[in-house]
Order: structure tokens, then sequence, then C-alpha cells
């Protein structure tokens, strides 16, 4: 039975001596352009995951490799380097295959 129901996309971060926690967010800024979007402008200190899940449809998942995927992707068609908030992030869900390697010009 599909639903009307949208996916929420959350981020677990990292405050440093404050702890972990999963972060708070307005019902309309859990979609995932918005978290990725949100990401990678630095509204997250220290991002730990992201999670995926919706009720109605009776599912959850951890999107982080995705996530990670996707924000190296969107910097490689800028020719621009992961954030330096976000690198970590990126170095520890994102495949090989996808980081940018820079060429020295000599």
């Amino acid at each position: 039975m599909p639903s009307d129901e949208p996916s929420v996309y959350l981020v677990a971060d990292d405050f440093g001596r404050a702890g972990r926690a999963w972060r708070e967010a307005d019902l309309e800024t859990t979609d995932l352009e918005t978290v990725i979007n949100d990401l990678i402008a630095g509204e997250y200190r220290r991002p730990i995951k992201v999670i995926a899940f919706n009720t109605s449809e009776r599912w959850s998942e951890d999107v982080s490799e995705d996530v990670a995927r996707e924000i190296q992707h969107r910097c490689n068609l800028q020719l621009s380097d992961v954030p330096s908030h976000l690198q970590e992030f990126v170095d520890r869900y994102a495949a090989q295959d996808l980081r940018q390697f820079s060429l020295r010009l000599v």
C-alpha cells in the first residue's frame, strides 16, 4: 500500500565535549536534498551518520554512504574540495572510486 508520508532523513552530529546527538529538525527540512545542502553549507558541526526512515512504510536505513558519495560527486562536478567539516564523514563513507584526485601541473 503506497504512502503519502515522505521519508525522513536525520543527521547524528558530534559536538565534541558536549557529546553526540541526533540533530533537531523541522518536518519541512528532513528531505534528502535539504539535508545534503545543509551538510555542505556547514549546518552540522561534525556529522557522524545519516539515517532515513519512513514509519508508514515501516523501514529505516543508514544512508551515510549514499549521502557521502553524493557530497563527493557534487564537489567533483563543481571542481571543488569537500568542505573541511565534511572531510572525515566523506572519507569514512565514500567509496575510493569517487574521490577526486588533484594533478600537479608542472
